[in-house]
């Protein structure tokens, strides 16, 4: 029997394999797919998440730094720099393949395999044709091993059904910030990630293509002046909820232990620090006490994104959210400071 199985070969997943593996666990790491893995990701990662990878010992991937968030309505924008260090746009593919080299290295590169079912007793947990003491499932947002352990709750019936998409544009980056432009209708979330390559994720709870919903940003999509340089690429709904992080011998990490929304572009760093605390809490003998830990990890997260997905909801509070950010700069930065 193995000490660790982990479920999915994403950022967190492949995280959560080198902190077992750190840590002595004899670690095996299951993905379907092979290679390095696209999704739809607004690839701007916080400051938190760039001494995340550090710490794991992957190099930095190729990218751009980020200074800091710019918001943008019309004519109005409010801007506030990080004071922890930068951020930096990645590709997610660059991302995944630098976390795919360094997992290869340390021995827990993924072999392939597709968990649909996880059965467990009192001594370990077996799926995928494996036995394992522990599982952790970090097999994304509509994680097959949380719906399987009956863990999805329902979004609520005030929720609205979000969705996100996302296309590349060759040209040179405007901004070394990120930039989340508002509408009546949605987000929009610009990422510098190459010296050549700028990012956008287009995030809305009204259906549609990505075209239709960039109409909705007219100074931002004369300012696309490249080529689209990827196809369109979609998630969602973007909020999913499970009733617990702890079932048994089975932990949930990244998107698989719960979604609010892509707003605050805090997703790949809030992954990475959830792979860190189970592992943590399966070192410490105390696997029961990871619940607890990811609630306090993501509160602000879940506060804060709370927060600005009712106002994106609501087209008059909406309007009023720049000018009222760039009126008090002091209390945006606060809000900007809370992301690093």
């Amino acid at each position: 029997m193995i000490d660790v199985l982990v479920v999915g070969g994403g950022p967190a997943g492949l995280a959560a394999a080198l902190h077992a593996s750190a840590a002595g666990f004899e670690t095996v790491v299951l993905e379907p797919r092979t290679g390095t893995v696209d999704k739809a990701c607004g690839e701007g990662v916080m400051p938190s998440g760039v001494r995340a990878l550090t710490a794991l010992g992957a190099c930095l991937p190729p990218g751009r730094p980020l200074r800091g968030i710019r918001y943008v309505r019309e004519h109005h924008h409010a801007e506030a720099l990080f004071d922890a260090g930068p951020g930096r746009g990645i590709r997610r593919t660059d991302l995944h393949a630098a976390l795919l080299r360094r997992a290869e290295a340390a021995g827990v590169g993924p072999v392939p395999g597709r968990v649909t079912e996880v059965a467990q007793d009192a001594d370990g947990v077996t799926a995928g044709g494996l036995r394992a003491r522990w599982l952790i499932a970090a097999d994304g947002l509509h994680s097959p091993v949380r719906r399987a352990l009956g863990l999805d709750l329902p979004p609520g019936p005030r929720a609205p059904r979000r969705y996100g998409q996302r296309r590349h544009y060759r040209m040179a980056p405007w901004s070394d910030l990120v930039e989340v432009h508002w509408s009546r209708t949605g987000e929009a979330y610009v990422t510098p990630v190459a010296d050549d390559l700028v990012g956008v994720a287009v995030l809305s709870s009204r259906r549609g293509g990505f075209d239709e919903h960039l109409a909705g940003f007219p100074a931002l999509r004369a300012r696309l002046t490249g080529e689209p340089a990827t196809a369109v690429r979609g998630a969602g709904p973007l909020r999913q909820r499970a009733r617990t992080r702890v079932a048994g011998r089975v932990l949930l990490v990244g998107d698989a232990a719960g979604y609010v929304d892509a707003l605050t572009g805090e997703g790949i760093a809030l992954g990475l620090a959830s792979a860190r605390a189970a592992v943590a809490c399966l070192r410490a003998g105390r696997p029961e006490a990871y619940d607890r830990q990811w609630r306090v990890l993501t509160r602000r997260h879940r506060v804060l994104t709370e927060a600005l997905v009712r106002v994106a909801g609501r087209p008059a509070a909406a309007h009023l959210l720049v000018p009222t950010a760039s009126a008090l700069p002091r209390v945006f930065g606060a809000a900007v400071r809370a992301l690093q």
